[in-house]
């Protein structure tokens, strides 16, 4: 039995083909989720994609002790559970939880990681505590072509473990993806949003998570003077609780159920980003896409070298560049038609 440990939205996406694969050649696979307080996101995906899960454990919040507590809670809830299944494999985007279980009991360990540190420098210093936790204990990693292969020798792996994808991440779910205008529109006359102004899709930063540790307001702030420059709508994903961004925006329009997002981001006139994975799919589908993040990965770096995504580091500068560049769509396929995503090779690989 092969187990996939999904704990955030991306690894729910990222994964969807590879499980499909694998139980199409015969293997049995168990998926494992948590939820919180204020954080469903993983597991409405996994119910909309009619995924079946076990959940063990909780989402910890913003707080580093809490999050202990929920890691070391959840690590006791998984080896239980795992303890009594048939495991030879374990495959996640670095889950520190899983990580540390398959380790405990022996289980092989695949990861995918595609952003080990907080910047695009070489310094080691600035590696994400999920690459620090999880990276030294693979059996086999695999990372993107834009992140170099020395940075993963850094983690004790030796160059045979290490795998290379010719992609970005998202192609791995957006490659076959057909955009629907009519889900957009029908969005917009659902919320009662005027289809002939332009449309803004927002999301916020994970600032909850360990790698990025407080709420910067430039996004939020950045957004109230967009919305005294120009008559539009605007579309907030929320990342965690959806009532605190409907008490500051009362002028715009939040998505609190979970849906396939990616027909908004392809068809929107400006995608603000605080995150990465939203940020390359409006990438992917040639939406001007602005990034807020509060660093920049090698992904990130790829994408506004390739003009497809604009960085802004203050109110101002988002602003400005909303402005700028709204509606002016690019053309993502100097870049994308570069990228192969060979589907059954990476499997086989998984598997040997």
């Amino acid at each position: 039995m092969i187990w996939f440990d999904l704990v955030t939205p991306k690894s729910v996406m990222f994964f969807r083909p590879f499980i499909e694969k694998i139980k199409e050649r015969g293997k049995t696979v168990l998926i494992t989720a948590r939820e919180g307080e204020g954080y469903k996101e993983v597991v409405d995906l996994l119910n909309l994609y009619k995924m079946e899960f076990v959940n063990r454990g909780f989402f910890g919040g913003a707080n580093l002790g809490d999050k202990l507590k929920a890691s070391i809670h959840r690590q006791l809830a998984l080896m239980e559970y795992i303890e009594q299944c048939s495991i030879t494999k374990l495959v996640c985007l670095c889950s520190v939880d899983a990580n540390r279980v398959a380790f405990g009991l022996g289980i092989p360990i695949v990861n995918f990681y595609d952003i080990p540190l907080s910047d695009c420098t070489a310094n080691f210093k600035k590696a994400l505590p999920q690459a620090r936790l999880t990276l030294p204990l693979s059996t086999k990693a695999f990372r993107p072509y834009m992140v170099p292969q020395t940075i993963f020798e850094r983690f004790s792996l030796e160059s045979d473990q290490i795998h290379e994808y010719n992609f970005l991440d998202v192609v791995a779910w957006l490659h076959d993806f057909k955009p629907d205008r009519e889900f957009f529109d029908d969005f917009l006359l659902s919320r009662g949003l005027d289809k002939n102004k332009k449309t803004i899709v927002v999301r916020e930063e994970e600032f909850k998570a360990s790698y990025v540790g407080k709420k910067y307001p430039m996004l939020y702030d950045g957004l109230k003077i967009i919305k005294d420059m120009m008559d539009v709508n605007i579309i907030l994903i929320p990342r965690y609780e959806p009532e605190p961004l409907k008490a500051m925006f009362p002028f715009a329009t939040v998505v609190e159920e979970k849906m396939v997002i990616q027909h908004l981001l392809a068809f929107a006139d400006l995608f603000i980003g605080g995150g990465g994975t939203l940020n390359s799919e409006a990438c992917f589908f040639g939406t001007p896409t602005i990034s807020t993040r509060s660093f920049i990965s090698h992904y990130d770096k790829l994408l506004i070298d390739n003009g497809l995504m604009e960085k802004a580091d203050t109110k101002e500068e988002l602003a400005e560049i909303s402005e700028k560049i709204i509606s002016k769509r690019n053309n993502p396929k100097a870049l994308f038609d570069t990228m192969t995503f060979d589907l059954d090779s990476i499997v086989d690989e998984i598997l040997r």
